[in-house]
C-alpha cells in the first residue's frame, strides 16, 4: 500500500523551494505572533487557548493541508504526468494512499509542530494547552488531508475549493452557526483537544464519540473514493 518510489516524488512536489516557503510562511507567524502576545501580556492560559484555536487551529492547519493536500496530487493532473505515473504497475490505492501518508506527514511537521512550540512560548503548557492543541492539529492533519487530496483529484479548481471551505465554512460558518459545527473538522479535533486538556479553556460543540467516528469515516471515505475516481481518470486518460 505504500511505494517509496511515489512517495519521493510526491515530497519533491510539495517541499520544493517556492511551495516550502508558503508552507513554512504561516507557521512562523504564528509563532511571532506568540512571541508577541507573551512579551505584551506575559503568560496567560486563556489567551494561549485563544490564539491556538482562532489562528492555530482554525486557520493555519487547514490551510496547509489545503496545499499540502491538493499539492499532493493536484499538479501532477493539471499537466497531464499522472497518466505517465498510473501506467507503472501501481495500484491506484497504493497511489493514493502513498501521497495521503505524503500529505500528512507535511501538514503535521509544518501544523503540530509549530503549534506545539507556540503553545509552549505562550503559557509553557499550563493546563495542558499546548499540547491539547497539537494533537488537535495532528488529527485534523489526516482528515484535511484526506479532504483535500480527495478534491485534488476531483477537481481542477481544488485549491479555490479547499480555501472555500477552510476560510468560509471552518472559520465563518463553524464559528457563526451553530450547526455548520457538527460538521466541521475543527470541532472535531477540538472534542480530541478537550479530553485532552480538560476544564473549560478547549472546548467543542461535538462529543468525544462523536468526533471520533466522523474523523475516521471522512478519512476513510475521502481516501476510498480518490482512489476511485483516479480510476476512472487514468481510463479517460488512456482514451
Amino acid at each position: 500500500m505504500y511505494d517509496p518510489t511515489v512517495a519521493r516524488l510526491t515530497y519533491r512536489a510539495l517541499l520544493g523551494r517556492r511551495r516550502a516557503l508558503i508552507l513554512g510562511a504561516l507557521p512562523l507567524l504564528l509563532i511571532v505572533i506568540a512571541v508577541a502576545v507573551r512579551a505584551l501580556t506575559g503568560a496567560d492560559d486563556q489567551t494561549a487557548s485563544d490564539v491556538l484555536g482562532g489562528f492555530a487551529l482554525a486557520t493555519m492547519v487547514p490551510i496547509i493541508g489545503v496545499i499540502a493536500g491538493t499539492g499532493a496530487i493536484g499538479p501532477e493532473i493539471d499537466d497531464g504526468s499522472v497518466v505517465y505515473l498510473l501506467s507503472k504497475p501501481l495500484k491506484r490505492p497504493t497511489v493514493i494512499f502513498t501521497k495521503l501518508i505524503v500529505a500528512i506527514a507535511v501538514t503535521m511537521v509544518f501544523s503540530a509542530v509549530p503549534t506545539l512550540i507556540a503553545g509552549l512560548i505562550l503559557n509553557g503548557n499550563g493546563q495542558q494547552i499546548a499540547v491539547a492543541y497539537t494533537v488537535a492539529a495532528l488529527v485534523s492533519s489526516i482528515a484535511y488531508s484526506a479532504l483535500f487530496l480527495l478534491l485534488g483529484t476531483v477537481s481542477r479548481h481544488a485549491v479555490v475549493f479547499g480555501l472555500v471551505y477552510a476560510l468560509v465554512w471552518e472559520a465563518l460558518f463553524g464559528s457563526l452557526v451553530p450547526g455548520a459545527r457538527t460538521l466541521s473538522v475543527q470541532q472535531w479535533s477540538l472534542a480530541v483537544a478537550h479530553d485532552v486538556a480538560g476544564g473549560d479553556l478547549v472546548t467543542s460543540d461535538v462529543g468525544l464519540p462523536t468526533a471520533t467516528v466522523l474523523l475516521v469515516a471522512v478519512t476513510i471515505l475521502a481516501t476510498w473514493y480518490a482512489g476511485r475516481k483516479l480510476r476512472t481518470l487514468t481510463l479517460a486518460g488512456e482514451e
